[in-house]
């Protein structure tokens, strides 16, 4: 299991009671979340697409409202396969899809748009796009992507893409960008064309993959791997709550364990 991970740059978890009792309690506190006037600025792609950037209120142990904590056979994965223990999950973001995503946004230009509908917004998480000139600096340093689904939806209502084996390119293309700078001065890199170059690599020999998985599933996603949300077609079915999934994304390491370690 382990070994297929670190292959491929992911893993689903089946069924577990543990999680669904989590998915259950906590819930309530992310349909809050998702109506939220103060979180009313990350329903986006003319309101296809709730972004969630850390909306979950939950504590450092992923619980909310003294629910119960995160854990089960995913999290046991995490701490034991992974090696990754002692951090404080962060507030989850809830990313939440509707029938008709993506639609264009207010000031995107036909590109832009045309990449998130063609190529699923296809991204690795941590590389920001800053202003001046939309240039992407490494600002964070993510251990794993964990996503949650919240609620049921049919297999296409906008499931998450992954390419097979892109975090292994990745690494390559940023130990080239980063060689010979010190790691506490890899946020003041510029990483944009690298990163676009790696990207158009990956489009070309990776295998894309859509991830499904149901309440009381899981899956967690390489931090390195590029990955992003298939459109909603026509026939996809979902309840009022969308296509709602939490992402935990908690910085584990320093910038040097975020590129080199497994």
């Amino acid at each position: 299991m382990k070994q297929t991970f670190f292959e491929k740059g992911w893993r689903r978890f089946p069924h577990d009671p543990v999680l669904a009792e989590w998915v259950d309690q906590t819930l309530p506190a992310a349909r809050q979340a998702v109506r939220a006037p103060e979180n009313a600025r990350w329903l986006r792609c003319g309101g296809t697409w709730f972004a969630g950037v850390n909306a979950l209120p939950n504590d450092t142990n992923g619980a909310v409202d003294g629910g119960p904590p995160v854990a089960g056979q995913v999290v046991n994965f995490i701490h034991g396969e992974l090696g990754l223990s002692g951090f404080g999950w962060d507030p989850a973001q809830l990313s939440v899809c509707y029938p008709g995503y993506p639609r264009p946004m207010d000031g995107e230009s036909d590109a832009n748009f045309a990449f998130r509908r063609d190529r699923d917004a296809a991204h690795v998480d941590g590389l920001r796009r800053e202003e001046p000139g939309r240039r992407r600096r490494l600002r964070e340093h993510h251990g794993f992507i964990l996503g949650i689904p919240m609620a049921p939806v049919s297999a296409d209502a906008s499931p998450l893409v992954i390419w097979e084996g892109s975090h292994h390119m990745v690494r390559e293309a940023f130990r080239t960008v980063f060689a010979g700078i010190r790691p506490d001065h890899w946020s003041e890199v510029d990483v944009t064309d690298a990163y676009h170059a790696v990207r158009r690599e990956i489009f070309d020999t990776c295998k894309r993959v859509v991830i499904n998985a149901r309440p009381g599933e899981a899956y967690v996603i390489h931090r390195l791997a590029l990955h992003g949300v298939a459109p909603w077609p026509d026939a996809a079915q979902a309840g009022p709550d969308g296509r709602m999934i939490a992402y935990f994304r908690p910085e584990t390491g320093n910038p040097e364990d975020w590129l080199s370690a497994p």
